[in-house]
């Protein structure tokens, strides 16, 4: 039976070589030009931006070196990235988690990203946060 740190940074390895695969091709291949990815079926159905789609299109910039471009497709990717790098970090080290996030906290976060979803969309803002 392996440890829960050792589980911990197993799942951490994982899950960064999964976003490493996504951020090499979305390095690879700007998925702004048509025919690169799939169709957005979120966007086919609602004719909203989604912010998958916003993120891919963050992350391209990102791999490029375009970080206020990449704020402009998802500041919310943009902004919390490097938080994610350091708790990734802190896993596949097995360094005890410098802080718990609260319960409320936890919770949180769901509601923000589907709140971002919706705002970013709102006329109110001239497309400025939807791209």
């Amino acid at each position: 039976m392996t440890s829960p740190r050792r589980h911990r940074a197993r799942e951490a390895w994982l899950g960064g070589g999964l976003l490493a695969v996504v951020a090499l091709a979305a390095a690879l291949f700007d998925p702004t030009r048509p025919g690169r990815f799939p169709t957005c079926p979120f966007r086919a159905l609602t004719g909203l931006d989604c912010p998958g789609c916003g993120s891919l299109r963050a992350l391209h910039e990102l791999t490029h070196g375009h970080a206020l471009a990449a704020v402009d497709h998802n500041a919310l990717l943009v902004v919390f990235l490097p938080f994610g790098v350091v708790v990734w970090l802190r896993a596949v080290t097995g360094a005890p988690a410098a802080w718990v996030l609260p319960v409320w906290a936890a919770r949180a976060v769901p509601v923000v990203v589907v709140l971002w979803a919706v705002i970013r969309n709102l006329p109110l803002f001239g497309g400025v946060l939807a791209s």
